[in-house]
């Protein structure tokens, strides 16, 4: 008798072992991520967000992102909560990577503490001032601001420009990161424009936009200007999950295609 062919050779025991181990160890993360997924709420939209910071979110709703989280929900048929927390530094750790609530609203994608969903929109730096005051200008190295105080939110994208353009010596600086139940540097960034404390600020699109909306501010604003091997101005922004749930990260995906 001939013998049997090397796929249906028996394995000795060793190999035997070694096979099952290998098994194991593909099974293994499939397991984890099945413990992950049954984390995710199923009866609710859990939405981490700051309860003061328009024009995103407040615990009143009136954010274009709480609105936003409400039409999600709706696809997802289920009703929306929050956990709320002031968007400073531990925010992602004491909400979404403590398993409070499973989405955050308004990240921009590739943000490397989260997962990020599909973009759902995209927006930019603003250059705002003065109705009246002639400023057509929508680069920093424009002569018309050769002369101009300018205010800017500390450790945002706009610094590296004034630096390449030797003008950090006109800068007013704003706070990046605060505590948004007592502090908001962006309207007070627009109020000294208002007041004549600054002649032009860059600043994120959104704020500029709805607080010369709201406050109806005798302001003007366009789109920040990009520079050859400058810093990126414009960001496509998405929703932000735990790392590994990609089940959970599909169906919100499939959500956004559909608005």
């Amino acid at each position: 008798m001939t013998d049997p062919s090397p796929r249906a050779r028996p394995l000795p025991a060793r190999g035997r072992l070694r096979a099952l181990m290998i098994l194991a160890a593909l099974a293994a993360p499939q397991a984890g991520h099945a413990q992950q997924l049954d984390l995710v709420s199923r009866d609710q939209l859990r939405v981490c967000a700051d309860p003061n910071n328009l024009p995103f979110s407040n615990d009143r709703k009136e954010g274009f992102e709480n609105h936003i989280a409400e039409l999600i929900g709706q696809d997802l048929r289920v009703p929306v909560s929050y956990v709320w927390f002031p968007q400073i530094v531990g925010f992602v750790r004491n909400t979404l990577r403590a398993r409070r609530c499973d989405v955050v609203m308004g990240t921009a994608s590739g943000d490397p503490n989260m997962e990020t969903t599909n973009p759902y929109y995209n927006t930019g730096y603003m250059m705002v001032s003065r109705q009246g005051d002639g400023i057509t200008a929508t680069s920093v190295g424009d002569p018309q601001l050769a002369d101009k105080k300018i205010g800017l939110i500390a450790a945002t994208p706009p610094t590296d420009l004034l630096v390449r353009h030797h003008m950090m010596g006109q800068v007013t600086s704003y706070a990046l990161v605060v505590d948004t139940r007592f502090d908001a540097p962006g309207r007070q960034m627009l109020q000294d424009l208002v007041d004549r404390k600054i002649d032009v600020g860059l600043i994120w699109g959104p704020i500029a936009g709805f607080y010369i909306t709201h406050d109806h501010l005798p302001l003007q604003a366009a789109w920040l200007a990009s520079e050859p091997d400058g810093p990126r101005l414009a960001f496509h922004i998405s929703m932000g999950v735990r790392s590994g749930e990609g089940e959970w990260r599909r169906r919100l995906n499939q959500a956004i295609h559909t608005r």
